[in-house]
């Protein structure tokens, strides 16, 4: 029996989520409670991606220093993307300076991933007044 994901990956993928950086968890916290659903540490052919949302195909990255202008990243993104995955980076300074803008860039993303939301949204039902019941 063949495995859908190699045993290594995931080992290593479990030891990232407990190990993960204080950004990573603290991201996590704030974008966790939101749908649409994200995972942690998820593994991608030989990649391992800190958050991803698997339903719209978006994997987030969260750089610290060492990974500035790294020939690796470049190779890593190539690779998601050729999967049909859409790479977004971040970051640790931005993610500890506005948390909240960075939450809310990754659901737009999200959002734009999956399609957007609807062009002519229907129309609210407020002004509407009620009729009173007569019984």
């Amino acid at each position: 029996m063949r495995r859908r994901i190699d045993p290594a990956s995931t080992q290593r993928a479990r030891a990232l989520r407990t190990g993960a950086t204080e950004q990573e968890r603290s991201l996590w916290r704030s974008i966790s409670r939101y749908r649409p659903k994200f995972t942690r540490q998820l593994p991608i052919g030989p990649f391992i991606a800190d958050l991803a949302c698997r339903e719209a195909r978006l994997v987030v990255e969260i750089d610290g220093t060492q990974h500035c202008d790294s020939a690796e990243d470049v190779h890593r993104t190539a690779y998601l993307h050729a999967q049909g995955w859409t790479v977004i980076r971040f970051w640790n300074s931005e993610v500890n300076d506005n948390p909240d803008g960075v939450v809310e860039a990754i659901l737009a993303k999200a959002a734009e991933c999956l399609g957007g939301t609807h062009p002519l949204p229907l129309p609210s039902r407020e002004g509407r007044k009620r009729r009173r019941r007569t019984s």
